[in-house]
Order: structure tokens, then sequence, then C-alpha cells
């Protein structure tokens, strides 16, 4: 696990290249060694966090016959297979990396290369005859890449920051964006918040020569649904599946351990990982314990015989870190559960360099509670539209009553009522609450065109493969990776493997989602090994007391105060936000997750354009 960053710009030099500031930016990518590949009018940068190959793996790495420089971010967990197979078509290595396998592979198949690739990257290879830049991210989009270019300048890299120090970036804010985070949490496609920062999307490669860019999908999810086998033959085939994916992400020259809660995800790896080593677990709570998911994750801990190392965070820590967060983000993400994630990472970085994790279960396998909710709408689909219409029409306007959300959504079709698992902003209210008008779309539009991919498929099935491209990139997988290489850990996700994935793009619905139960299919698989308790505990997300806090005195206040300063004044219309702030103190609204955003895009800026 490790950084780069890099830029080709016909007019520098080599004697008066930035790309160490620019490494240094992301030192915490990879504090054990640092190198640098310079030639007039390109230069590629590396931070390395050693993990296999401890004595070896330095990079930037050359081609056999010097005419291509490599640098990597990630794991290619059949690279053993792959360097082989390379080897008997000649290839002679240097190193037992995973990264020189890249080198030769690219050299031997060209990109389609990356259909060979079991792993999470994100690399860039320049070619020193044709002058060409290569780069690919993983089919998830597990591990981050980023881009700028503008005019005749071209910078790629693992985060936004490391742009900072080139002579010729400009930083701006793309204000016409802001709308769409209000609604999405995120910027729901390829842009970022920076002009002229772009985000490499999970499945794409790109090649840069002559000034020109071009972007390509190299892969797809598209689901083959399989009809033909029986609810306990998949749960055999996941927990067959799974085994091997496990084995495949503990490869390593140091310690792994893994992140563990109370749901099945973590605990089903933790399980798994446990069969084959002696196993530090990591786990993190809360002060207040109604919210603290300790007490079940250390009951687990003791019956699966793993050792458990606890942190429990105040409303200070999180109050305390939540700048610190922001800045390693990149862009603002106000999802609360990154904070703790922060601190569990931390606590984890001081026993060991890796860590399995959870994440994907839930996208891939179907585990959110509103994948529920298109098996309750089912019958009410069918009563005609204009009644439907006109009950929503009439319920938004009613004051608060049991099933009015219900009435209210159920006028739309799912292409339209889904949007992630919840906007927070309406688009028809954002106006209120920004400063400047700023044009913009209705956010069902962001999403529109992966609902078009998967038209003639289940609703369920439509929400899953919206929420692989969106919610999954944007957020999930944003501070899973920002938040462990904050604190120089490797984060590793088993759930999102090309092996796994098969699985889940041919399961039936109905073996993911009922009305009763998400993932099916995988809780009957953990169900033959773990705790019946466990197999089957409800999804819980990662709770956070932040609801609470902002009613108490000195918490209220720090947002107040955000809220009244300069940097909010320039953006947002003080009377209205402040109005969200006494609401939901007051017990009128619950408007968490509307004050959580504007606050932490208020932060970030300042990190951003206010302090730097």
């Amino acid at each position: 696990m490790c950084g780069f960053v890099g830029y080709i710009d016909d007019e520098t030099k080599t004697e008066n290249s930035c790309i160490k500031e620019m490494a240094d930016k992301i030192v915490h990518r990879g504090p054990d060694q640092d190198d640098y590949y310079i030639e007039d009018g390109a230069a590629l940068g590396f931070r390395r966090l050693s993990i296999i190959d401890l004595d070896n793996g330095s990079q930037p790495i050359e081609s056999e016959d010097g005419t291509k420089v490599l640098v990597f971010n990630g794991e290619i967990y059949n690279f053993q297979s792959l360097r082989a197979d390379l080897e008997k078509e000649g290839h002679v290595f240097k190193t037992k990396t995973d990264s020189e396998v890249l080198l030769h592979g690219y050299e031997q198949y060209g990109k389609e290369l990356l259909n060979k690739l079991r792993g999470m990257f994100a690399f860039a290879i320049w070619d020193k005859k044709e002058k060409k830049l290569f780069g690919a991210r993983d089919i998830f989009g597990i591990k981050p890449y980023y881009y700028y270019i503008n005019d005749d300048v071209f910078l790629f890299g693992s985060e936004i920051k490391s742009f900072l120090p080139y002579p010729k970036f400009k930083k701006e804010l793309n204000k016409d964006r802001i709308p769409e985070y209000l609604s999405f949490e995120y910027i729901p496609n390829r842009e970022t918040l920076f002009k002229n920062v772009y985000k490499l999307l999970g499945g794409e490669c790109f090649t840069y020569k002559d000034g020109k860019l071009t972007t390509e999908r190299y892969f797809e999810f598209k689901y083959d649904i399989d009809d033909t086998k029986t609810l306990d033959e998949w749960a055999d085939i996941i927990t067959k599946t799974f085994a091997g994916s496990t084995k495949a992400h503990k490869i390593s020259d140091v310690e792994v351990g893994c992140f563990l809660s109370s749901g099945v995800d973590s605990s089903y790896t933790v399980h798994e990982l446990s069969k084959m080593q002696k196993l530090k677990t990591f786990s993190v709570g809360y002060e207040e314990e109604k919210y603290s998911e300790l007490p079940y994750a250390q009951e687990f801990a003791r019956t699966d015989g793993v050792e458990n190392f606890a942190i429990k965070i105040s409303a200070d820590d999180f109050f305390g870190i939540a700048p610190t967060v922001q800045y390693h983000m990149d862009e603002p993400l106000p999802n609360p559960s990154a904070l703790p994630l922060y601190f569990l990472a931390k606590k984890a970085s001081e026993y060991v360099k890796v860590v399995l994790s959870g994440e994907g279960a839930d996208e891939l396998f179907g585990g959110y509670n509103y994948y529920k909710e298109p098996l309750d709408y089912e019958k009410y689909m069918k009563v005609p539209q204009p009644i439907r219409t006109a009950a929503s029409k009439i319920a938004y306007v009613m004051p608060k009553f049991h099933g009015k959300r219900f009435l209210v959504r159920g006028r739309y079709k799912i292409e339209e009522r889904f949007i992630r698992n919840n906007y927070v902003f309406d688009y028809r209210e954002r106006d209120r609450y920004l400063k400047d008008k700023i044009l913009s779309k209705n956010p069902a539009e962001f999403t529109k065109c992966h609902f078009e991919k998967v038209s003639g498929l289940d609703d369920v099935t439509k929400m899953q493969y919206a929420d692989l491209n969106t919610w999954l990139l944007y957020d999930i997988l944003q501070k899973a990776d920002k938040m462990s290489m904050a604190n120089s850990l490797e984060l590793r996700v088993p759930f999102l493997d090309r092996e796994m994935l098969k699985i889940a793009l041919e399961i039936p619905a109905k073996y993911r989602v009922t009305k009763e139960k998400t993932k099916v299919a995988l809780r009957k698989a953990a169900l033959a090994q773990l705790p019946e308790k466990t197999a089957n505990m409800r999804k819980l997300g990662f709770p956070v007391p932040l609801n609470d806090w902002l009613k108490q005195d000195k918490y209220y206040n720090m947002v107040h105060d955000k809220f009244t300063g300069e940097t909010a004044n320039m953006f947002f219309n003080e009377q209205e936000i402040l109005r969200l702030l006494d609401d939901h103190r007051a017990g009128r609204a619950s408007n968490m997750k509307k004050v959580w955003s504007i606050y932490t895009f208020i932060i970030w800026y300042e990190e951003y354009f206010v302090k730097r």
C-alpha cells in the first residue's frame, strides 16, 4: 500500500522539479520509503508502505529495456500466478513484488492485462519512447485516483492534496457542484469540488499523449441471474469462495489484523482469517453505551478466540478530529462514520500494518434495509399513477403522520425515488440554504444512467447496481482508503473480490433481500460458522451519537460559531442554516445530516482555502 504522484509538463525541467514536495504531501500513505523518476517534461514520485518484498520493493520501477516506468498503489492477489505465466513468455524478474508483475504484464498484454488482475490498484506507466502515460484503477475503485488537466499540464496521483505544491496548479473551488454535494454528500460523477480535478472511475483506464487525454471503461458490472440453484447451494458457494478470497487477501510479509464491529460482515471476515493465523482484531465504540457496538464485538472476539483491542471515543474526540479528517478526505465527506473509522485505524496502526475489513458486502449481497423498500411498494405501485400522484401531493403538505413518507415517495418510479439511501437536501429546498442561486439538475438525473443500464431487472437489483456505481465508489471506499492511509495502515476488503463479485451478480434477488431479512444467502453461509446472534445481527451502520451531541451546549455552540463565521457567509444563507441547527436542538426536526453536511463543508473549505 502506497501513494504516488506525477506530472506531464513539457516546460518543466529536471533541475527545478517539485516532485518530492508533491510526494511529501502524502507521506502518510508511505512513510517507509520515497523515490522519484524525473526527466525533462515528466516526473513520477512514490511513497511506500512496505508490505511485500520489504527489501527490494522500491518504486518507481523500470522495465528491463529501460523504456517504461511504473508507480503503483495497491495489491495484486494473483500476482504469483501471473508472474509464472510471464516467466514462461521469457520475462526476467528482479524482485518478488506485484508491482514488477504489472510492468511486465503491461509489456506482454497491453491494457488487456487489466482483466487478468485480481486485486485493488491504481497505477501509472510512463512510456519514455512514445511519451505516453497509461493509467488504470481497479474494478470497484478501492484505491483512489485523481488527475488535473488544464492547458498543457497533466497531474495525476493518489490524493488531490499532492497537487497543491505544483506551480501551475490553480486551486479553485468548483462552486457549481455544491448543490450536488448537499444532496448526495459527494459529487456523483468524475468531477470534484476542485476545478479541473477529476476522479478516474472504478473500472476505467486512460492514456495521455501529446496533450490529449482518452479515458475508457475496461470493466462494467453486469448481472447474469442464475435461477437454477437453491439457497443452500448459494450459501455453500459463498462459503467456499469467501474462504479463498480471505486467503488471497492475507498475502503479506508483515502481520495482518482485522477490524471487528458487531455485524456479520466483519465477524465473518474475522472468523475466516482466524482459521489461518493468530489474529489481532480492532474495535471502536463510544462513551455513550447505547450507541456502542463494542459489547457485541468483544463478545464475539471471546467466542471466536481472537485478541481484541478496543478504543472508546468521546464527543470531544469526535469534534476535535473533524478538521483533520476532512483534510485527509481531499473533498468534504459528511458521513459521520468516517471519524470513528479514523480512530479505529489509528488504534490498529499501533499493532499492525495491514487489516482486513468487511466493506462491500452490503452492496454486493443486499445488506441495506432500504433494499426492502421495493418489496413494500410492490402492490402499491399497481395503483394508477394519477391516484398515487394526488395522494403524494396531499401527504406532502400535511403535518407528520405515520405513512407520510411512504405516500409522498409512492408517486415515483424507483428510478426517481431512489437516490443513494436517502438524499440529504431535496433539490427543491437547496436554494433556500445557498447564498447564491446555482443552476443545477435534479439529483435523480445523476443516477438515471445507472438505472437505464439495468432497466429490465427487478427494483432491488436496480438499487444495488446504482449503489455499486455511486455510494460504494464515492463514499464507502473513499472513507475506507483515506482514513486507513491517514494512519499509514493498509486496508483490504475481501468481499470486494472478482470471485465474490461473480457470485453476487448471479444470485437471484429473493436470495439477497426479503421483506424480513437482508443479505439472505450471505447470512445463510455465515450461520454455518458463526453464532446465530451474530449471523443475523441487524444492520447498525456504524452508529454515531452525533444526533444527541448537536443538542448539547458545547457542540451546538461550536457549530453555531461556524454557521455565523466568514466562510459560512460566503456560501450559505445564515438565517436558514441557523434555523436548521436550532430546530434540531429544540427537537422540532431531525436535522443532523443537514447540519453536519454544511458544517463539514465549512471546515473542509477552511482546511484547503483558508489555512493552506
